[in-house]
Parts: structure tokens; sequence; C-alpha cells
């Protein structure tokens, strides 16, 4: 590659459940030319599953390294570091698996490592599965928690972003009729501070955040409920005492419109289905996760491993494209703010 493309930041692919549609949709990305002026990408994951689903959707084959001292870094033979998790021959596609399921953590721990080490300067992840994770005796619910626990952040949250619209999360992974009592002024301040603090390192310098009611028309003066009065309304006036351009509790129901008509940056949304609804309305495949109180940088793609469709070469690639885009520019801006 050209002198200049080794300033350009390695980041690490975790290709997830080797059942699911990760490895067709990481084969496909890596087909992008963009993907080459922006990063330098090195899967994590079993060159043998990689190949196999190279092959299907007609994507380059990838070469198998042992680490990245190794990886050449051409876009017309990818590198995977070669984790050997998984006997390709015996892969029941589109399945449950415990096997898979520790796979992909296995290729999650390799990723953290190399981020931990100097490595690589971000991470960018394929789909994982709750239920493989489970029958592996693995406990973590996702992506968010595993990565909080390997890196010993508590305080982590998730952005979900797509063309015109960015939404984080009070909540994530918990029932509704758990949502109200997590509604305290220091998990809604809290949010607002890592959605600040990520907005900045992608560049926004002053953060136009929007941070949605829980309840219908907004609580309605408490006549549907109080956690408008009691944490997110005080939350919100903290945060713009401290200097943030936060403004809310706003309607639910008006406040991502507001947005992607462009009168604020991002949404802090109550709970899971409350920001997931209008992003994957919004804008489904182009749809990326970013986790936000990491130490390092980390992207995702914002769909499951879609076992149904899994190994018929028909999953898009977007959401991985738009994914390790982000990552790029994320890593840039992360190496710029720290000298």
């Amino acid at each position: 590659m050209a002198e200049s493309s080794q300033q350009l930041p390695i980041i690490a692919i975790t290709m997830g459940d080797p059942a699911g549609v990760g490895p067709e949709v990481t084969a496909r990305a890596l087909a992008h030319p963009e993907i080459w002026q922006v990063c330098r990408p090195l899967v994590i994951g079993d060159a043998d599953i990689l190949n196999r689903a190279a092959a299907l959707v007609g994507a380059p084959a990838l070469r198998s390294v042992q680490g990245p001292g190794e990886a050449s870094f051409d876009p017309a033979s990818p590198d995977v570091l070669d984790m050997g998790q998984i006997d390709a021959g015996a892969l029941q596609v589109g399945a449950v698996s415990p096997d898979c399921g520790r796979a992909a953590v296995a290729y999650i721990e390799r990723a953290v490592a190399l981020t931990r080490a100097g490595q690589a300067d971000a991470i960018a992840t394929g789909p994982i599965n709750k239920a493989a994770l489970k029958l592996a005796g693995i406990d973590f619910i996702g992506h968010t928690e595993l990565l909080a626990a390997l890196l010993g952040e508590e305080r982590v949250t998730t952005m979900l972003a797509t063309t015109g619209l960015r939404v984080v999360h009070v909540t994530r992974h918990v029932p509704l009729s758990r949502v109200a009592s997590l509604m305290t002024v220091d998990n809604v301040l809290e949010t607002v501070h890592l959605t600040d603090a990520g907005l900045k390192q992608m560049g926004i310098p002053a953060p136009r955040i929007a941070v949605a009611a829980l309840n219908p028309h907004g609580g309605d003066e408490g006549l549907m409920g109080r956690e408008e009065i009691e944490a997110i309304g005080p939350a919100v006036e903290q945060a713009q005492a401290e200097g943030i351009v936060a403004s809310g509790p706003i309607p639910a129901d008006s406040v991502f419109f507001r947005a992607i008509r462009g009168e604020f940056d991002v949404v802090v949304a109550m709970f899971h289905d409350q920001g997931h609804i209008p992003i994957k309305t919004h804008g489904f495949e182009r749809s990326v996760t970013v986790t936000l109180g990491l130490p390092v940088v980390r992207t995702s793609v914002d769909h499951g491993t879609a076992f149904d469709i899994a190994w018929q070469g028909i999953a898009s690639e977007e959401s991985m494209v738009e994914a390790l885009l982000l990552a790029a520019q994320l890593a840039v801006g992360k190496r710029l703010a720290t000298g």
C-alpha cells in the first residue's frame, strides 16, 4: 500500500457468530474501496469460515495471519487473524450453538487485547447471539456488557446512528416493567454526560442534546407519571447548568421528528425500543451502534445474527460498511484528541 496508508487506523473487525450473517457481511464490506481509503481492516475470526463466506458472496479471499505484524492490508487479499475456533466443515449454519457463542466471545476478547496493546486503534463488531452465549455459559446479555467488563468500565451506554438521526439510551436490555424505576436524576444525567463527550469526540464541539420524556405527553404535568418532574427534568437542568446544550424532557412522539429535521444532534431515549424503533424506521440498513464510555473506540452493525437468512448470500453489508467508516472517523478523532 502507499506510504501514507500506514498512518490509517487499524480496525479490528470481529466476525460475530459464525453461524449467522456476520462472516458474509464482513467479507462483502471488505470489497468496498471506501473502507480502504480510511482504515486498515484486520478481521478477527476463523479463516476457513470467512473464506467460505467470501466465496459465497463473490468477495476476495482472505489471507490468514497470526497477528497484526503479519498483515499486509491489501484490498485484493484482506487479512484475517485466524483464531481456529470452529471447524468449518461441521458448522451448522443458521443455528444456535454454544460452540459458536464461545467463538464469538473469543474474537471479542482478542480484539480488546489488540486495542489495549496498541496494536489496533478501534473495534468494529459483527453480530452475536444472546441464546448462543447463554448455552455457552457466558453470563453477558450482549456486546456492551461484555466489553464493559473486559475493559473495567461500569458507566457505558449505547448510541445508534444512521443518516440524519442519532439516539442514545438511558436503559438498554432491561424489561419494560423495570424502566420507570431506573429513571433517576443520576442515570439520566450520566447518559447526557456520556452523550456530550461522545459527540464531541465525533467532531461536534457543542452537541445539541434532546432528552425524551418517558410518559405520554411528557407526563402531562404529572397526570401520566412523575418521572419527568422528579428525574428527567432535573437532570436536564443540571446538565444545562454545567454548560451542556440539553433540552427536555420532550414528548417522545415528536422529539425524533424534530431531530431528523435538524433541530438536535442527538436524542437521549429512556428505553430500548423508544430509541430503536425510530432509528430502524428511518434508516435500518445503514444504522450502526457506538458504545460510549469505553476507553477504546467500538462500533457495530445494528442488526442481529439473522439466522433465518444466514449463509444464503443475501444479507446486506451496508451496516458493517457504515460501522467501519465511523470507527475510522472516531479512531482518528481520538488520536488527535490525545496527541
